[in-house]
């Protein structure tokens, strides 16, 4: 089974008092401790995202490590990536995430690992970088389009409601066909993918949501997905 959850945003470095995306994330691996691997690549290995990821996991039933490029752990990066259960990919830059994972030949084991039922998850450029296309601020200046890994058919934006300039610029990118359409995400949201096929839609915030976004006759159109809230 191949699975991927994508976060809008939120987790432990959004909502460091919120566990709910977390907590579900460890939740699809049978494992009682599942080992879970942080990759804080598009933000340069900063230490305080690895050390906010260790002071939440250390507290969870599971099994935490992190996966440097700049400090690499081994030289066999494919087999301790792919001893991992879930692999956690944090935000940052998405350009940068990418051409270092390429240089690397990263991109290739991820996919290994996605073939093999580990579980890929992430944030903002940890949920972009699974799909097609999307749009990004990796540039500095606006948001423009990028390529992804291609695991997800179709576009992403994260932060869908996070930032102001997020969802017109998604629009007007796929209204200009620059992109193709597909699904932006909430902060608090995530996508939960099997096998390449969105089945569930879940929150860590009642009122976020996640948005089916398409061109038609020249229209976007958006249409609201129902997201099931983790709390009580």
């Amino acid at each position: 089974m191949q699975q991927i959850i994508a976060l809008g945003g939120g987790g432990f470095s959004m909502e460091p008092n919120n566990p709910l995306l977390d907590t579900y994330i460890l939740q699809q691996v049978k494992d009682k401790e599942p080992k879970i691997c942080f990759i804080p690549t598009a933000s340069g290995d900063a230490e305080n995202y690895i050390a906010r990821f260790y002071k939440f996991f250390e507290k969870q039933a599971c099994l935490p490590t992190h996966f440097s490029l700049f400090k690499p752990p081994t030289t066999d990066l494919e087999g301790f990536l792919l001893e991992q259960d879930i692999l956690y990919v944090g935000g940052g830059n998405t350009i940068n995430l990418l051409a270092l994972w390429r240089e690397w030949g990263v991109d290739k084991i991820i996919q290994t690992a996605y073939n093999k039922g580990i579980v890929l998850t992430g944030l903002s450029a940890g949920s972009l970088c699974w799909f097609e296309e999307g749009v990004t601020d990796s540039f500095g200046d606006e948001l423009r389009p990028i390529k992804g890994l291609g695991l997800l058919k179709g576009s992403h934006c994260p932060h869908y409601d996070g930032e102001d300039n997020r969802r017109p610029s998604y629009h007007e990118t796929i209204s200009a066909k620059n992109i193709k359409s597909g699904v932006a995400a909430d902060d608090g949201v995530a996508l939960h993918y099997i096998n390449g096929k969105l089945i569930r839609v879940v929150s860590s915030r009642p009122q976020a949501h996640a948005y089916h976004v398409s061109l038609k006759d020249e229209n976007i159109i958006e249409k609201r997905m129902s997201a099931m809230y983790l709390g009580d």
